[in-house]
């Protein structure tokens, strides 16, 4: 049997854009002799519709597209994901499934039994467990189908001591498919192709596993859909970051050559991720220009050059906003990367707006020292300009602040902390330098003097990020380990770490959070990201 895996971009709620693109792999997998065609978990609505599962007419215009893509499939079959109202599901009412079409008709559905409630995943929320499993026939091959579930429980059999799986194997299945909705993160493709060929080696039988491709606000699907043999062996891997169809005859897959992966370093990745982020965001908001508040600084220089490779230099406006404290140097490092970049700028002077609520305060101000006030005051000053521009021109402000910042609170609300979207609020400072390096990897782009200058917020007169912060090669490190380790401060001391440090950093992290929950959306690149993935309480007096 040949079978085609059709790894596509979906839009969350948008029926008929997801319906066409199906129908029109479909046809495409017909035409080059394809016997059965895949797609992804709830390639029918997009993942995840959240709340959006809990509107009964969003739910029917699921039940509706599912039908019209069943009548295309007549001499081809196909297995598509989508949620399912049933009476017999529980309180809930909701299964998560996929849909096996064939013959111009839905001939049997699969229910996902195991839900994922870790990160960024509440399935919980929305759907009953399946508890009826069962393979099924098409043209003498018997299939096993799971929705994900495989994909995330193998490192701790003791989670789940039966997988869906070890029930459907018993019917000696020919092939296993798996249609997941697999977030991206730079840690996640080793993992995913390590935990996919165990599952592979486990059942003794090829498997296809098919993901979704295309960001969906903070979260990023990478693709990269992937084939083994029965004794584990990568045979095939997709695109990533893009979409891709391609067809497998199954009789072949025991002989076909074994490969090695891909072999994209982790900033390459980031990189990728990011462009895709920031395209789908735009595209499918319905919105196609970019403004951003050009420092000279790092953080702001590789945001706008991802931007300008995501949505064109020509729909990017960079608007430098320099105060009595921006140095001469940073105002051109920012003019440099306009020149490089290509994109168009403004440049707008806070100084007079500052002056102006240094006026309006100085009553209530009075006898007191400039201190951190007056530098809020700027950084706000700069939001209202960027917001002006926003709203004039009808741009989407993007976020300019990196994870480290997003840690400790080292961000002003309302001023550097707004935007519709954050780009880099997933990639610490030390990342970031590296992400300008890969950036200039072809071409200058980012100016050496932004990435060789010391980090500074411009604020007061000679500041440097390291006078409030510790070097950002050791808070990094701290930072990594506490939030994607889970390290608390008991064993970051254990592992190393000085005890002032780590007392310090933390209670840093733990102040900051009421900050995080007026933050903009983070695209997610790493595996634990500020956002849906982590949610931690504001008023809270802990030390963790």
């Amino acid at each position: 049997m040949k079978v085609a895996l059709a790894q596509l971009n979906y839009h969350i709620g948008n029926f008929e854009a997801n319906t066409a693109k199906i129908i029109s792999a479909i046809a495409e997998a017909k035409t080059r002799g394809a016997d059965l065609v895949v797609f992804a978990e709830l390639a029918v609505c997009g993942y995840s519709p959240l709340d959006l599962l809990e509107n009964d007419e969003f739910i029917r215009a699921c039940d509706e597209a599912v039908a019209e893509i069943a009548g295309h499939c007549e001499g081809i079959a196909a297995i598509v994901g989508a949620p399912q109202k049933n009476a017999s599901a529980g309180a809930k009412g909701l299964y998560n499934v996929a849909y096996f079409l064939a013959d111009g008709a839905i001939r049997s559905v699969t229910r996902k039994a195991l839900l994922p409630t870790y990160d960024v995943f509440d399935e919980n929320r929305y759907f009953e467990s399946n508890a009826l499993l069962q393979t099924l026939d098409y043209q003498g091959t018997r299939i096993a189908l799971t929705i994900c579930e495989d994909l995330w429980n193998l490192d701790d059999p003791s989670l789940y001591p039966s997988t869906p799986m070890d029930t459907l194997v018993l019917e000696q299945p020919d092939i296993l498919i798996n249609i997941a909705a697999s977030p991206f993160s730079y840690r996640h493709d080793e993992d995913r192709r390590r935990v996919l060929s165990a599952n592979a080696i486990k059942y003794k039988r090829p498997l296809f596993y098919l993901n979704h491709v295309g960001a969906q606000t903070e979260i990023i699907f990478d693709g990269g859909s992937l084939v083994f043999d029965g004794t584990g062996r990568l045979k095939a891997e997709m695109a990533y970051f893009s979409e891709d169809i391609q067809i497998f005859d199954t009789e072949c897959i025991a002989s076909a050559e074994a490969i090695g992966g891909q072999q994209l370093n982790d900033i390459a990745q980031i990189h990728e991720a990011l462009v895709l982020g920031i395209r789908d965001y735009f595209n499918k908001s319905g919105f196609s220009t970019a403004v951003l508040g050009l420092s000279g600084g790092i953080d702001s220089a590789v945001v706008c050059a991802l931007a300008c490779e995501a949505l064109g230099s020509e729909n990017v406006l960079a608007v430098l906003m320099p105060s009595n404290f921006s140095s001469e140097h940073s105002i051109k490092d920012a003019l440099d990367l306009v020149a490089a970049a290509g994109c168009k700028h403004e440049i707008v002077g806070i100084a007079p707006a500052a002056a102006a609520f240094d006026s309006m305060l100085a009553n209530a101000f009075s006898g007191l020292p400039f201190n951190l006030t007056e530098e809020n005051i700027q950084a706000r000053c700069r939001g209202i300009v960027l917001m002006a521009m926003a709203n004039k021109f009808g741009h989407i402000l993007l976020n300019t602040s990196n994870k480290s910042e997003c840690a400790v609170g080292y961000g002003t609300l309302y001023g550097d902390m707004c935007g519709a979207l954050s780009v880099i609020g997933d990639v610490y400072k030390t990342q970031v330098f590296a992400l300008a390096r890969y950036l200039n990897r072809e071409q200058c782009i980012i100016p050496e003097n932004t990435i060789v200058k010391p980090p500074s917020a411009e604020l007061r007169p000679d500041q440097k990020d390291s006078d409030s912060l510790p070097d950002y090669a050791l808070l990094d490190q701290v930072l990594y380990q506490h939030i994607e380790g889970k390290m608390g401060q008991e064993a970051l001391i254990a592992a190393g770490f000085e005890a002032e440090l780590v007392h310090r950093v933390l209670a840093l992290v733990n102040r900051a959070e009421f900050k995080r929950h007026q933050a903009p959306p983070i695209l997610r690149v790493s595996p634990k990201a500020f956002g849906s993935g982590r949610r931690m309480p504001i008023v809270a007096k802990y030390s963790v």
